[in-house]
């Protein structure tokens, strides 16, 4: 598979980054080196480099999706109507439109939780993941806690861990980057009256297989309260630059998110993309692209158990995994310079210079990668 992080535009303003930096050093001032919350995948990647550093899948997008986004190019005097692509959606989730909210990308989703629920008190962010949510509510002036998951338990939920009078709670499933798929029912636990409860699922169409798509998704639950499902088209079908995706939820908590979004948020040609990839075809595809996506997972997890000092975290069900390696910025900087790139884990809260997370590819493109990886290591 060939997938290249996150749901984030490919940088991001300088005087966006030294905000959220003066914000971060307002709130919650760093006690040791802080994590860059700013940086992501795309920032490893170079020319000439082979790309395991970033998770969008990079195969061109199939006719049935190509050509809608193409024939809305002759369409572009008109401002965008998001009313179709709104109703595919909702019937892909069997929901009703009014609990869909498209979005420019997923990371337009975090910043508008961030500045539409401005009386929020106690905002908690469960890491390590992805980290613009965390980024966003800073950067809105909410003083965030973070909840550290547990490595040696392969960083699953425990949802003892969140403070109890926390009213609003961010956690990605599956989870960006220790590529941990959590229980549906564990994060259900973490819904309760009076809380809002964000699963960025952008992840989730790479779950499952021919026969069981997004087995922990929360995308269809409508009696838990409070919940926001966060979704993405971008990973999966290459649309990084297009910038589509969207939010799932009551139709009362959507309307406060709409009211701070610009207005014609989302393009036409996005637009176009969200109804195709709801399309029937499209979970068809996107279901044996998941089923293909974890052979080469088992491939590449199988041919890292052959490296000496060198584990996978948890148990990874996404485009990705996480390694724990010992020297593991010698490693990356060496393996750049062999021409691969692979993402640095230490810009995760939680995690350190030891870890890196890399993309899932083809098995030729891992066994070349583990050669590579097995001499920069020894070097």
């Amino acid at each position: 598979m060939a997938y290249a992080d996150s749901d984030c535009p490919a940088g991001h303003l300088p005087g966006r980054i030294a905000d959220m930096r003066d914000q971060f050093e307002a709130v919650a001032p760093p006690t040791g080196a802080e994590p860059d919350l700013a940086h992501h995948g795309d920032a490893e990647v170079g020319a000439g480099l082979i790309d395991l550093a970033v998770n969008v899948r990079q195969a061109p997008p199939p006719a049935w999706l190509a050509d809608p986004i193409a024939a809305t190019l002759t369409d572009l005097a008109r401002y965008p109507d998001p009313a179709p692509a709104r109703a595919a959606v909702a019937a892909r989730h069997r929901r009703h439109p009014d609990e869909v909210l498209l979005t420019a990308g997923a990371a337009e989703g975090f910043v508008l939780i961030a500045q539409a629920l401005r009386g929020i008190r106690r905002p908690v962010v469960v890491h390590p993941q992805f980290t613009e949510p965390e980024a966003a509510l800073r950067a809105a002036g909410h003083p965030v806690e973070r909840v550290l998951l547990d490595p040696a338990d392969g960083f699953r939920l425990d949802p003892s861990l969140v403070p109890d009078d926390a009213d609003l709670v961010m956690i990605g499933n599956p989870t960006n980057p220790t590529s941990v798929l959590h229980p549906a029912r564990t994060v259900a636990a973490l819904a309760r009256p009076g809380r809002v409860l964000v699963v960025d699922e952008a992840f989730a169409d790479t779950t499952g297989g021919a026969h069981s798509g997004e087995p922990e998704s929360l995308a269809q639950r409508r009696d838990l309260p409070g919940l926001l499902v966060l979704r993405s088209l971008t990973k999966t079908w290459g649309l990084a630059g297009l910038r589509i995706g969207y939010l799932l939820g009551a139709p009362e908590l959507l309307a406060r998110l709409a009211a701070v979004q610009p207005l014609w948020a989302v393009s036409t040609p996005a637009l176009a993309a969200a109804a195709a990839c709801a399309s029937a075809v499209a979970v068809e595809a996107e279901r044996a692209i998941a089923a293909d996506l974890a052979a080469d997972r088992d491939h590449l997890v199988a041919r890292l158990a052959d490296l000496p000092g060198v584990r996978v975290a948890g148990r990874p069900a996404s485009a990705f995994v996480l390694l724990h390696l010992p020297d593991a910025k010698r490693v990356r900087e060496g393996l750049r310079d062999r021409g691969w790139a692979v993402r640095r884990g230490d810009t995760f809260p939680g995690l350190g210079p030891d870890w890196l997370r890399v993309a899932v590819r083809d098995r030729n493109t891992t066994d070349a990668f583990i050669e590579v990886l097995r001499e920069t290591m020894e070097a």
